[in-house]
């Protein structure tokens, strides 16, 4: 693909992004009336250039610039993939990736949208794929797959390169099995995924104890 990406270049340097402790979500200073935000993680922001809306352009707070090129090379080492972005080029500041349509399944669990077997299905054809090819898939979370007509599409591969299971992905599919039907439709309140969110990366015990105070404090039993 051509250079057209690099229309957005003076645009994304009125941004800043910072990122905190605690894994919370970065903050972003600074904008402009090309660029849209549309995802914040904790090491970077993802903006869409209405000039350019084909590409993702995610960009690093500046005390996590290291891990671009740790991302620009898993994404080579990934390759052509349909569970996966394409990573078209890197710089000392963002990486640039294809624009992906879809809902992640944080906002489908607020809006009460339903999540389909099918995407527990992908994750795991994704997962395998990577591992085919030497790579570690770990940080699997709710803001990191999107979904799209029924199918999913991993968003972050940023950690592909560290080594051990986080078990995250784990949790959230037994998570599905065993209580999605409490939750499935239902628009649940963004403060209580945030509280739950919270908790689990405080947790230091086993994931059905974890499950015993979710229940205990939500309705949804």
């Amino acid at each position: 693909m051509n250079q057209k990406w690099e229309a957005a270049i003076d645009s994304l340097s009125e941004v800043t992004v910072t990122s905190h402790p605690n894994n919370e979500p970065v903050t972003i200073a600074g904008g402009h009336d090309r660029l849209r935000c549309i995802g914040v993680g904790t090491d970077a922001a993802v903006f869409q250039h209405l000039d350019v809306p084909q590409f993702a352009f995610k960009v690093y707070a500046e005390e996590k610039a290291d891990k671009i090129k740790i991302e620009e090379e898993v994404y080579s080492m990934i390759g052509d993939s349909p569970y996966f972005s394409t990573c078209y080029a890197a710089n000392d500041t963002f990486l640039v990736l294809s624009y992906e349509e879809g809902i992640t399944l944080f906002d489908c669990i607020l809006q009460g949208v339903h999540i389909p077997w099918q995407v527990v299905e992908d994750v795991e054809a994704a997962r395998d794929y990577v591992r085919e090819k030497g790579l570690n898939p770990r940080d699997i979370h709710l803001k990191n797959i999107l979904m799209k007509d029924g199918r999913a599409k991993i968003i972050d591969v940023s950690e592909y390169v560290l080594p051990g299971n986080d078990f995250r992905w784990e949790h959230l599919k037994k998570g599905y099995e065993d209580y999605y039907q409490l939750i499935d439709g239902k628009a649940v309140p963004f403060w209580l995924v945030e509280t739950v969110r919270k908790w689990y990366n405080q947790w230091n015990s086993s994931y059905e104890e974890f499950m015993k105070i979710v229940l205990k404090f939500t309705s949804f039993r």
